[in-house]
């Protein structure tokens, strides 16, 4: 859906739209403490916006340190007519500058634009955020999930997208798992829909997560994804000293290793892949910042090394703990370009 198209789309009363389901609009508001949430939507409407316009200009701006002027520039037409995609962080810092600009903008947006604010709490800005309300632009609300019932829906809904059954002892299971923070329970239902065949049982989350503290085997696969090879050894090392089996460290090495790998050779825009790959357009999205980093035959080594570590913790080798810190090292070096 283009900005033009949408850009008529306001009503006399604020348009409520969900994170999962927010398409782009000439303005959407995107509220709320939760960062996480807040991520997701954004890069919901990104994608939307680039599966029709592949050609999109996307500029980024952000409200607290924002110079007077600077979104008018943003969203004037380019020479090739492209359609525009502007992301404005931080309007919770929001100076005045863009307080004034951005009041007058949203009462005539431009065409063949979409301008997405995130707000992450708090009173500052409050008469813009009202005249966007008001106006009946889309407004997405991301509140954190802090009652069981909401995490266990978010569960549901995230296995439901990502086409995996879960049984509802396992929905419980890894929320009490792994609950505690929305972004490591939505990276947890990732690896098991990724690694999962049938239908995900209590017993699968427990084998994935049972007896964890703090370090969790996302973490460590996330430390040595980044390059940070100190402190992906000592989540390795704390995941492994309270209790947590080798067998799904790797697991977690694997599936962020195998989501970049399709992602690297794909081709299209991040929605185009994400159908392709059956994988959701978020992921996509961090894919591919993440791939920026790597060589090809870094991530080649790196495949190689934890398909060795995954052979050796299931039994080949009378040291498991060598193999997943040495699959760790060898990731963590590649992720730096070494």
């Amino acid at each position: 859906m283009a900005a033009g198209q949408v850009s008529k789309a306001k009503t006399s009363a604020a348009n409520t739209a969900s994170w999962r389901d927010v398409t782009p609009s000439a303005v959407v508001l995107i509220t709320g403490p939760e960062e996480y949430l807040g991520i997701r939507a954004m890069d919901r409407i990104r994608s939307q916006v680039r599966a029709a316009a592949p050609e999109v200009e996307i500029s980024r701006l952000n409200a607290g340190s924002y110079e007077s002027g600077s979104l008018a520039m943003a969203v004037t037409p380019s020479l090739f007519d492209e359609a525009k995609l502007i992301e404005i962080e931080g309007l919770e810092s929001m100076n005045d500058a863009f307080l004034a600009d951005a009041l007058k903008y949203v009462t005539q947006p431009e065409n063949d634009v979409v301008l997405v604010l995130r707000h992450g709490g708090g009173v500052r800005g409050k008469k813009l955020l009202d005249a966007i309300k008001s106006s009946g632009w889309p407004v997405v609300d991301c509140q954190p999930l802090k009652k069981d019932a909401e995490k266990t829906a978010f569960v549901v809904s995230e296995f439901k997208a990502g086409g995996r059954r879960i049984e509802a002892e396992a929905v419980q299971a890894l929320v009490n798992a792994v609950g505690a923070s929305l972004s490591e329970l939505a990276a947890a239902c990732n690896q098991l829909i990724a690694d999962a065949t049938t239908a995900v049982d209590a017993a699968t989350v427990e084998r994935y997560y049972g007896g964890r503290v703090e370090a969790t085997a996302f973490k460590v696969a996330d430390a040595a994804m980044a390059g940070n090879g100190p402190q992906a050894l000592s989540s390795l090392r704390h995941a492994l000293a309270t209790g947590v089996d080798p067998v799904p460290l790797v697991a977690a090495l694997a599936a962020k290793l195998r989501t970049l790998a399709k992602v690297a050779g794909a081709q299209g825009s991040s929605a185009q892949i994400a159908k392709q790959l059956g994988m959701q357009p978020w992921l996509v999205e961090q894919a591919q910042r993440d791939v920026r980093r790597w060589t090809p035959e870094g991530l080649i080594r790196s495949i190689q090394v934890t398909a060795e570590a995954d052979a050796q913790v299931k039994g080949l080798s009378r040291d498991p703990v060598y193999a997943v810190e040495h699959a760790v090292t060898v990731i963590a070096n590649a992720a730096r370009g070494r």
